[in-house]
Protein backbone atom coordinates (compact mmCIF):
# COMPACT_ATOMS: atom_id res chain seq x y z
CA UNK A 1 0.00 0.00 0.00
CA UNK A 2 2.81 2.33 0.76
CA UNK A 3 4.68 2.16 -2.55
CA UNK A 4 1.00 2.39 -4.90
CA UNK A 5 -0.07 5.44 -2.81
CA UNK A 6 2.72 8.25 -4.14
CA UNK A 7 1.98 6.42 -7.82
CA UNK A 8 -1.76 6.88 -7.39
CA UNK A 9 -1.24 10.33 -5.96
CA UNK A 10 0.80 11.07 -9.00
CA UNK A 11 -1.43 10.08 -11.91
CA UNK A 12 -4.62 11.69 -10.30
CA UNK A 13 -2.08 15.32 -9.69
CA UNK A 14 -1.39 14.91 -13.31
CA UNK A 15 -5.09 14.06 -14.89
CA UNK A 16 -5.81 17.22 -12.47
CA UNK A 17 -3.74 19.12 -14.22
CA UNK A 18 -4.12 18.40 -17.96
CA UNK A 19 -7.80 19.41 -17.10
CA UNK A 20 -7.19 22.39 -15.94
CA UNK A 21 -4.55 23.18 -18.36
CA UNK A 22 -7.26 22.06 -21.39
CA UNK A 23 -9.81 23.99 -19.56
CA UNK A 24 -7.90 27.41 -18.88
CA UNK A 25 -6.53 27.13 -23.16
CA UNK A 26 -8.21 30.35 -25.19
CA UNK A 27 -10.65 28.86 -27.77
CA UNK A 28 -9.57 29.41 -30.70
CA UNK A 29 -11.20 32.33 -32.98
CA UNK A 30 -13.30 30.85 -35.51
CA UNK A 31 -14.76 33.23 -38.39
CA UNK A 32 -15.92 32.01 -41.43
CA UNK A 33 -16.10 34.10 -44.22
CA UNK A 34 -18.23 34.13 -47.07
CA UNK A 35 -16.93 34.15 -50.90
CA UNK A 36 -16.63 38.21 -51.19
CA UNK A 37 -14.15 38.53 -47.98
CA UNK A 38 -16.68 39.74 -45.40
CA UNK A 39 -17.40 38.03 -42.25
CA UNK A 40 -20.70 35.76 -42.50
CA UNK A 41 -23.72 36.66 -41.18
CA UNK A 42 -25.82 33.75 -40.45
CA UNK A 43 -29.10 35.65 -41.01
CA UNK A 44 -27.94 36.91 -43.95
CA UNK A 45 -27.09 34.43 -47.44
CA UNK A 46 -25.33 35.78 -49.92
CA UNK A 47 -27.20 35.00 -53.56
CA UNK A 48 -25.44 37.39 -55.84
CA UNK A 49 -23.76 35.87 -58.72
CA UNK A 50 -20.11 36.76 -59.85
CA UNK A 51 -19.58 39.88 -61.16
CA UNK A 52 -19.35 38.34 -64.99
CA UNK A 53 -22.59 36.55 -64.02
CA UNK A 54 -20.98 32.72 -65.01
CA UNK A 55 -21.66 30.79 -61.74
CA UNK A 56 -25.39 31.31 -62.12
CA UNK A 57 -25.15 30.35 -65.54
CA UNK A 58 -23.08 27.12 -64.76
CA UNK A 59 -20.29 27.98 -66.78
CA UNK A 60 -17.80 27.61 -63.70
CA UNK A 61 -16.73 25.25 -61.21
CA UNK A 62 -14.98 25.70 -58.06
CA UNK A 63 -11.91 23.34 -57.30
CA UNK A 64 -10.83 22.72 -53.66
CA UNK A 65 -7.33 23.25 -52.60
CA UNK A 66 -6.30 20.23 -51.06
CA UNK A 67 -5.05 20.68 -47.43
CA UNK A 68 -5.38 23.65 -45.66
CA UNK A 69 -2.47 26.76 -45.73
CA UNK A 70 -0.85 27.36 -42.12
CA UNK A 71 0.76 30.69 -41.51
CA UNK A 72 2.32 32.03 -38.64
CA UNK A 73 2.10 35.53 -37.38
CA UNK A 74 5.05 36.36 -35.46
CA UNK A 75 5.73 39.86 -33.49
CA UNK A 76 9.28 40.13 -32.98
CA UNK A 77 11.18 37.06 -32.55
CA UNK A 78 8.16 35.12 -31.58
CA UNK A 79 4.86 33.28 -33.31
CA UNK A 80 2.15 35.10 -31.38
CA UNK A 81 -0.40 32.86 -33.50
CA UNK A 82 -1.50 30.96 -36.35
CA UNK A 83 -3.69 31.08 -39.30
CA UNK A 84 -5.29 28.37 -40.80
CA UNK A 85 -7.17 28.89 -43.55
CA UNK A 86 -9.13 26.46 -46.82
CA UNK A 87 -9.05 27.87 -50.35
CA UNK A 88 -11.01 27.15 -53.50
CA UNK A 89 -10.11 28.18 -56.74
CA UNK A 90 -13.09 29.16 -59.26
CA UNK A 91 -12.24 28.23 -63.20
CA UNK A 92 -14.08 28.23 -66.30
CA UNK A 93 -15.57 24.83 -66.74
CA UNK A 94 -13.39 21.86 -67.67
CA UNK A 95 -10.30 23.87 -66.05
CA UNK A 96 -10.45 21.47 -62.80
CA UNK A 97 -7.62 19.20 -64.29
CA UNK A 98 -5.40 22.12 -64.95
CA UNK A 99 -5.61 23.55 -61.20
CA UNK A 100 -4.78 19.69 -59.81
CA UNK A 101 -1.95 19.67 -62.33
CA UNK A 102 -0.19 22.84 -61.13
CA UNK A 103 -1.46 22.44 -57.24
CA UNK A 104 2.38 22.28 -55.70
CA UNK A 105 3.09 25.34 -57.57
CA UNK A 106 -0.05 27.29 -56.57
CA UNK A 107 0.03 26.06 -53.34
CA UNK A 108 3.81 27.39 -53.13
CA UNK A 109 2.91 30.77 -54.24
CA UNK A 110 -0.37 31.08 -51.95
CA UNK A 111 1.90 30.70 -49.09
CA UNK A 112 4.21 32.91 -50.01
CA UNK A 113 1.23 35.65 -50.82
CA UNK A 114 -0.19 34.66 -47.09
CA UNK A 115 3.27 35.02 -45.79
CA UNK A 116 3.55 38.25 -47.20
CA UNK A 117 -0.02 39.02 -45.42
CA UNK A 118 1.36 38.34 -42.39
CA UNK A 119 4.35 39.92 -42.36
CA UNK A 120 2.68 43.30 -43.39
CA UNK A 121 0.59 42.81 -40.37
CA UNK A 122 -3.01 41.86 -42.39
CA UNK A 123 -3.74 38.99 -40.09
CA UNK A 124 -3.53 41.08 -36.55
CA UNK A 125 -6.63 42.96 -34.61
CA UNK A 126 -9.51 42.94 -37.00
CA UNK A 127 -8.66 40.32 -39.72
CA UNK A 128 -11.55 39.99 -40.87
CA UNK A 129 -12.30 43.52 -41.88
CA UNK A 130 -13.21 43.34 -46.10
CA UNK A 131 -10.49 45.67 -46.77
CA UNK A 132 -7.82 42.95 -45.80
CA UNK A 133 -9.57 40.13 -46.73
CA UNK A 134 -10.35 41.89 -50.11
CA UNK A 135 -6.30 42.62 -50.80
CA UNK A 136 -5.47 38.96 -49.56
CA UNK A 137 -7.98 37.43 -52.04
CA UNK A 138 -6.59 40.17 -54.82
CA UNK A 139 -3.13 39.10 -54.47
CA UNK A 140 -3.75 35.40 -54.41
CA UNK A 141 -6.16 35.54 -57.81
CA UNK A 142 -3.49 37.15 -59.42
CA UNK A 143 -0.97 34.56 -58.47
CA UNK A 144 -3.39 32.14 -59.83
CA UNK A 145 -4.04 33.46 -62.96
CA UNK A 146 -0.25 34.09 -63.30
CA UNK A 147 0.01 30.21 -62.75
CA UNK A 148 -2.63 28.93 -64.50
CA UNK A 149 -3.77 31.82 -66.66
CA UNK A 150 -7.57 33.33 -67.10
CA UNK A 151 -9.20 29.96 -67.30
CA UNK A 152 -8.99 31.61 -63.11
CA UNK A 153 -12.42 33.66 -62.20
CA UNK A 154 -11.28 33.84 -58.59
CA UNK A 155 -10.34 32.98 -55.32
CA UNK A 156 -12.69 32.42 -52.68
CA UNK A 157 -11.35 31.81 -48.95
CA UNK A 158 -13.99 29.65 -47.37
CA UNK A 159 -12.38 29.16 -43.87
CA UNK A 160 -10.15 31.09 -41.92
CA UNK A 161 -8.83 30.63 -38.21
CA UNK A 162 -6.64 32.20 -35.92
CA UNK A 163 -5.15 30.94 -32.87
CA UNK A 164 -3.28 33.25 -30.62
CA UNK A 165 -0.85 31.10 -28.94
Amino acid sequence: MGKILPILLAIIGLGGGVGVGMMLKPPAEVVEVNPCGEAADPAKEHTEPSESGDAANGTTEFVKINNQFVIPVVQGTKIASLVVMSLNVEVKTGGREIVYQREPKLRDEFLQVMFNHANNGGFDGMFTQSGRLASLRMALKEVAVSIIGDTVRDVLVTNIVRQDI
